[in-house]
C-alpha cells in the first residue's frame, strides 16, 4: 500500500488530501483501489513551536515540556517579543540546506537507540567528533542515498542540515575520517545486531518465531586484490566480469532485518545454510522457529541438517518433483483459495514418511505468464532451427559438427523450449549434414502445460492448514524486498572499498540503514500510512532549512545591525498532516545565529 497526494479545484480553490491505495490482479490486469481516505488532521494548526534546543527530545519523540513539573508549566515565561524595524529591501536567504529527509533518518536513528549503544560499546579517546556521531553519518548518508564516503565528504554533507542538527561543523567531516569511523564500527557488529532485535520487539512487540532466509550477491569496482571473499561466481548482478562478495540475509516476516553474514563470491547458496542456521541459533538460541528457504538453497542434506538441530522449515522444491504429484495436480478436489487465483493444498509425501507434508499449489496468472513465456521461447527456437534446416536442404555442410555445435547453442539459449524440442541432424551418403530432424515431444509439451503455474512446498509442520503454509512462505518475498531495497534505495553495490574489513563494514553500514528503512515501514504501518515508504521520504524531503538575513535599523541609535535567523521552512499542508500521523515535530521557533552591527550612523 502506498500514499497518494490528491488535489480538487473547489471554487477556484485547490484542496489537497492524501489517499491510501492498494494494488491488486484482476482478470484485466492490475489495478489500483482506494483503501482509506486521510482526510484533515486535528490539531494540525495548534501544534507546539519548539526550538532548536529540543531537538533531542523532537527526535525521540518526547514532549520537551515534559522534563518540568506541572508548576513548571504553569508558571514558565513565555519569550517576550522583540520588535524592530526592517529594511525588506535587504532581506535575504542563505544557506539552504535539506532537511526532512535527514531530520526523518536521524528521528529513526535515535528511537532505535543505535546513539546510546554505540555510546556504550565504543570508549571514548581523542578523537575530534565521537566514533558514534562518525557512524551516524554513514548511516544517514546511506538512507539518503549516497554512494560513497568521498561524495558524503565533499559535497552531500555541506548541503544538509547534519551540521546544525549533530553539532559536527562541515571541516571536521573528511574522507579519513569516515574511513576510520568504518573501521571502529565493524567491531560492534553483533552487539549491534542484537540491540535492534531487542528494539523491534520493545517496539513493534516482534517475535522472532519465523526467520526468512535469503541470500545475494553485490560486485566490486576495481580487482578487490586485498579482500580475501572477493571471487567471481553466480552473478545476480548481471556482471560476471566483476569480483563479488556473497550476503546471506536473516529477516522477520515484517521485512525486518536482524542478522546478515557475508560470504565468498563463489560460495554456492545451498552451502551456507548450515552456517548461518548455527549463527542465528548460537545469538537469539533454538525454540520456536520456522526456517522459511528458497528452493535454490535446499538440498537434501540440508534438510537433514535441519532435522538434527530439531528446526521447523517450509522450503520451495525443485520444479521436477512436481511430477511425483501429477496425479493430485490434475485432480480437482481438497483445493483451497488460499488468494484470488491462488489454490492450494495439502498432499502426503510420496515416501509414505509421516514426519513431512508437502503443499501443492497452482497460480493461473502465473500459469498464463510461464506458458507466454515458453511459448515464445519455443517458437523462437522452432524459427532458427527450421531457418538452418532449409539452409541445409539447399547446400549441405561438409563438417556436420559444425551444425551441431550450432544447435547446440541455439537449444542452450532456450532452455525451457529444449525440453520440448528433439533435434538430430541427417547426414547423405557423403556424411554431409543435409537437414534436420525436428520432433515435438508432445508427451512433454503436455505436461508442461498442465505444470505451468504450479510449484511445490515441503515442510515438517504440523499445521493443516494449506493457506496458512502458503502465507508462510510467501512471506519469503519480505527478504528479496529487502535485497532490493539495499540495491536500489541504499547503494549497496558496488562496492568500491578494496580489503575484507572496509568491504565488511561498508555491508554493516548498509544493513543499518536497511533498519532505519524498515523501521519506517512499520512506523507507517502502526500510523495507517500504508507501508510504501519511497513515498512518505519523497515528500518529507521536500522540507529545507535555511537562514533568513534581516537587516535591523534601531531607531534610537540609528545603527543597521544583520540578524541571521535559522530556520526550517514550513511545510505545505500535506506533508505537515504526514508529520503530524507520524507524531513527528519540527523545530518551529528560529535560532539566532548572527546579531552583528553593521554600520553607525550616529
Amino acid at each position: 500500500m502506498f500514499l497518494r497526494r490528491n488535489r480538487r479545484m473547489v471554487d477556484g480553490q485547490t484542496y489537497e488530501y492524501w489517499t491510501l491505495v492498494r494494488t491488486v490482479r484482476t482478470a484485466k490486469g492490475p489495478r489500483q483501489e482506494v483503501v482509506a481516505s486521510l482526510g484533515k488532521t486535528p490539531g494540525l494548526d495548534q501544534r507546539s513551536r519548539h526550538g532548536w534546543d529540543n531537538v533531542a527530545d523532537l527526535l525521540e519523540g518526547r514532549c520537551p515540556a515534559a522534563r518540568q513539573g506541572e508548576l513548571g508549566q504553569r508558571f514558565a515565561e513565555e519569550p517576550q517579543a522583540e520588535w524592530a524595524q526592517v529594511d525588506l529591501r535587504g532581506v535575504s536567504v542563505e544557506r539552504v540546506r535539506d532537511f526532512g529527509q535527514i531530520y526523518l533518518a536521524l528521528s529513526l536513528w535515535r528511537r532505535l537507540g543505535l546513539h546510546q549503544i554505540l555510546k556504550e560499546l565504543i570508549e571514548p579517546g581523542r578523537e575530534e567528533v565521537p566514533w558514534e556521531l562518525t557512524a551516524c553519518i554513514l548511516t544517514i548518508a546511506r538512507f539518503c542515498d549516497q554512494k560513497s564516503e568521498l561524495e558524503v565528504a565533499e559535497r552531500w554533507y555541506a548541503d544538509s542540515a547534519l551540521e546544525d542538527l549533530l553539532g559536527v561543523a562541515f571541516p571536521q567531516v573528511n574522507e579519513s575520517r569516515l574511513y576510520r569511523g568504518l573501521d571502529v564500527l565493524h567491531e560492534h557488529k553483533d552487539q549491534l545486531c542484537r540491540h535492534l532485535q531487542e528494539r523491534y520487539q520493545s517496539w513493534f512487540g516482534i517475535e522472532f518465531e519465523f526467520l526468512l532466509y535469503d541470500v545475494t550477491s553485490t560486485y566490486f569496482e576495481g580487482q578487490a586484490l586485498a579482500n580475501e571473499k572477493a571471487a567471481r561466481g553466480y552473478s545476480r548482478d548481471q556482471r560476471p566480469d566483476c569480483k563479488q562478495v556473497n550476503l546471506g540475509l536473516v529477516v522477520t516476516p515484517e521485512g525486518l532485518p536482524i542478522g546478515y553474514e557475508v560470504f565468498s563470491g563463489n560460495r554456492a547458496d545451498v552451502t551456507t545454510v548450515e552456517d548461518m542456521v548455527e549463527l542465528m541459533e548460537t545469538k537469539y538460541g533454538k525454540p520456536k522457529r520456522v526456517w522459511v528457504l528458497d528452493r535454490g538453497m535446499v538440498s537434501e542434506d540440508n534438510i537433514d541438517f535441519l532435522r538434527e538441530r530439531q528446526a521447523r522449515y517450509i522450503v520451495g522444491t525443485p520444479k521436477s518433483q512436481l511430477k511425483k504429484f501429477e496425479a493430485h495436480l490434475l485432480e480437482d478436489k481438497d483445493w483451497i483459495e488460499v488468494q484470488d487465483g491462488v489454490e492450494a493444498k495439502l498432499v502426503a509425501h510420496p515416501d509414505g514418511q509421516g514426519a513431512e507434508q508437502y503443499v501443492l499449489c497452482r497460480s493461473s496468472a502465473r500459469r498464463q505468464k510461464e506458458a507466454a513465456m515458453i511459448e515464445l521461447a519455443r517458437k523462437r527456437l522452432r524459427a532458427q532451427l527450421d531457418k538452418t534446416h532449409a539452409s541445409l536442404q539447399r547446400r549441405p555442410v561438409s563438417d556436420a559438427g559444425k551444425i551441431e555445435r550450432r544447435i547446440g547453442r541455439w537449444l542452450g539459449r532456450f532452455p525451457a523450449a529444449q525440453r520440448l524440442i528433439e533435434v538430430m541432424v541427417e547426414r547423405d551418403p557423403q556424411q554431409r549434414a543435409c537437414a534436420l530432424k525436428i520432433t515435438e515431444r508432445v508427451e512433454r509439451t503436455q505436461w508442461a502445460a498442465n505444470a505451468h503455474g504450479a510449484y511445490l512446498l515441503r515442510t515438517n509442520c504440523r499445521d493443516k492448514d494449506p493457506a496458512q503454509l502458503w502465507r508462510w512462505y510467501m512471506q519469503l518475498t519480505q527478504a528479496e524486498d529487502a535485497f532490493r531495497i539495499s540495491k536500489s534505495d541504499l547503494n549497496l553495490r558496488p562496492v568500491f572499498h578494496q580489503n575484507t574489513e572496509r568491504v565488511e563494514a561498508h555491508i554493516l553500514v548498509c544493513f543499518l540503514s536497511l533498519a532505519l528503512w524498515r523501521t519506517l515501514q512499520q512506523w507507517m504501518r502502526g500510523k495507517r500510512l500504508g507501508n510504501c515508504a519511497r513515498q512518505l521520504v519523497k515528500e518529507v524531503a521536500t522540507v529545507r532549512s535555511m537562514d533568513v538575513v534581516l537587516p535591523i535599523r534601531e531607531k534610537a541609535t540609528e545603527e543597521t545591525r544583520q540578524v541571521r535567523l535559522r530556520v526550517v521552512a514550513r511545510p505545505d499542508r500535506p506533508v505537515a498532516e504526514l508529520l503530524v500521523r507520524l507524531g513527528l515535530d519540527l523545530p518551529g521557533a528560529p535560532k539566532l545565529v548572527q546579531n552583528v552591527v553593521e554600520k553607525n550612523r550616529g
